[in-house]
């Protein structure tokens, strides 16, 4: 039998139903498959024993006639999620030896399911960055290569390890957090599936906050079917979690339909800028698959589009800064070691300075310099204003159109290093994805081509708030035209 690592969560589902394989043998095989790719440091905690647990207990609820969507199917969590009992560091130094005696909602949900764990993903630290480079485990590396070329490509960020995971086929799906677009890039970049929920769709009690009023947590699959069956599994209200909508979740699998006559798709002008020559063509090659499903495409304009990085950095470190306040080493995790008439401050310093890495003390400056008393008028209260024009421009075009596409990333993965010296390029990744974000609105990007270096290349489609069956419809009708079949050729 094929390595079973490799199935999707829909055709897993349909085996474990006709009894023609186990959980335990998926899980197996999983397990198997994370030992052989150390190389893309893609897991950081493994929990195998935990896993086969899960999956014999996911057999014996089978057996007694349960037939979950997700029972027995074996998933990798972000390291940002607190998980009972197992070490959860989001990736950062100042959280060593932090095991949570509680679950996150989102997790809890999916193992009430009958999902199996495998284990913990790797992630940029506290969900800062772009690319997986800045993580105390060091950086996740794509499964995939350039056309001839050696050189180590990110996976992007932050939820590089979920992305890498699930591309290399370590897992049948995995989550993320979406704050920027740390679930959008990453699938854009390695040839997977992921979706960010409209804000409140998903609950955040405990997943380890970044920026509160933007973190939003959603999936990773192989495809926009596993997508949408994970999705239902993880959204739904949630009273720990004051943001949380009190709302129906819809059967976003039997959305999937794939026609969209009578549907309008916007594309939005502004997004041309800065755009690279392959992203643009395959854009317009997008809109045209849209067309044959049945959509009309029409041009519209985000005014404000061009803000958006700027309102994002102002707001999003300013988040950063009062939420990662709470770090000091005095009740867990990292505390560093005082020199002899240190006091409770020189601790606070020695502390934050060793346990933060470097991308993580940059947000942190930057947003309590926004937050100050001098500047507060000038940058926050400002970015918060054209921040309401960003969702004016949204809602006016959402008046028009049922949903937009848009390219996800402005151009292919790059190599492991080769943007660290320029945080302003960096952040430039995220000029597409940002603005959901700051709007609330669900997104999701699908693999549509390959770059001229043999890198996967994805299209993003932002839809109405609450309308993630809609999204996903559309979404379907891109896959399947895009007929995306390129897999990464294994090197580790």
């Amino acid at each position: 039998m094929t390595n079973l690592a490799t199935l999707t969560i829909a055709d897993a589902r349909e085996l474990l139903r006709a009894g023609e394989v186990t959980s335990r043998q998926i899980t197996e095989d999983c397990l198997a498959a994370i030992g052989e790719a150390q190389a893309l440091n893609a897991f950081v905690t493994v929990t195998a024993d935990k896993a086969l647990a899960m999956a014999e207990a996911a057999d014996g609820r089978r057996e007694a006639g349960d037939d979950s969507d997700l029972l027995g199917i074996p998933l990798g969590i972000k390291d940002l999620y607190c998980t009972e009992g197992v070490k959860s560091q989001a990736a950062s130094k100042i959280l060593d030896g932090f095991t949570p005696p509680y679950e996150s909602t989102v997790t809890a949900q999916l193992w009430e399911a009958g999902a199996v764990m495998l284990g913990k993903l790797n992630m940029d630290e506290f969900a800062m960055g772009s690319s997986n480079e800045h993580s105390v485990y060091g950086p996740c590396v794509s499964p995939w290569r350039r056309s001839g070329d050696a050189t180590p490509i990110v996976p992007g960020g932050s939820s590089g390890g979920s992305a890498a995971a699930v591309a290399a086929d370590l897992c049948l799906g995995a989550t993320g957090t979406d704050t920027g677009g740390s679930i959008r890039e990453p699938a854009a970049f390695t040839g997977t599936v992921g979706i960010k929920p409209t804000y409140g769709r998903c609950s955040r009690w405990g997943i380890v906050v970044f920026a509160s009023s933007l973190d939003q947590a959603g999936p990773f699959a192989k495809t926009v079917r596993d997508a949408a069956i994970l999705l239902k599994a993880m959204a739904g209200h949630d009273p720990k979690d004051s943001t949380s909508a009190d709302l129906a979740v819809p059967d976003f699998e039997r959305a999937l339909a794939g026609d969209l006559r009578g549907k309008r798709i916007g594309l939005p002008r502004e997004y041309r800028e800065g755009l690279g020559a392959e992203v643009e063509a395959l854009w317009v090659r997008g809109a045209e698959m849209l067309r044959d499903a049945g959509a009309e495409t029409v041009e519209i304009s985000l005014p404000h589009t061009k803000y958006a990085l700027p309102v994002y950095y102002i707001i999003a470190p300013a988040e950063a800064s009062s939420n990662l306040a709470r770090y000091d080493g005095v009740r867990y995790g990292y505390r560093a070691e005082l020199d002899q008439g240190d006091g409770v401050i020189e601790m606070y310093e020695k502390t934050r300075a060793e346990g933060f890495g470097a991308e993580v003390r940059r947000r942190v400056m930057i947003g309590a310099y926004v937050l100050s008393a001098g500047y507060y008028d000038a940058y926050y209260l400002r970015a918060q204003k054209v921040r309401g024009l960003i969702r004016r421009d949204f809602k006016q075009a959402f008046a028009e159109v049922d949903a937009i596409l848009a390219p996800t990333t402005p151009s292919p993965a790059f190599g492991l290093g080769e943007m660290q010296g320029d945080p302003v390029a960096m952040y430039l990744q995220d000029v597409f994805t940002v603005t959901v974000n700051l709007a609330g609105l669900p997104g999701i990007s699908v693999p549509v081509g390959v770059s001229g270096t043999g890198l996967p290349l994805g299209l993003q489609l932002i839809g109405r708030p609450w309308d993630e069956a809609g999204l996903l419809d559309a979404a379907f009708a891109l896959e399947q035209r895009a007929g995306f079949t390129a897999r990464p050729e294994r090197w580790w």
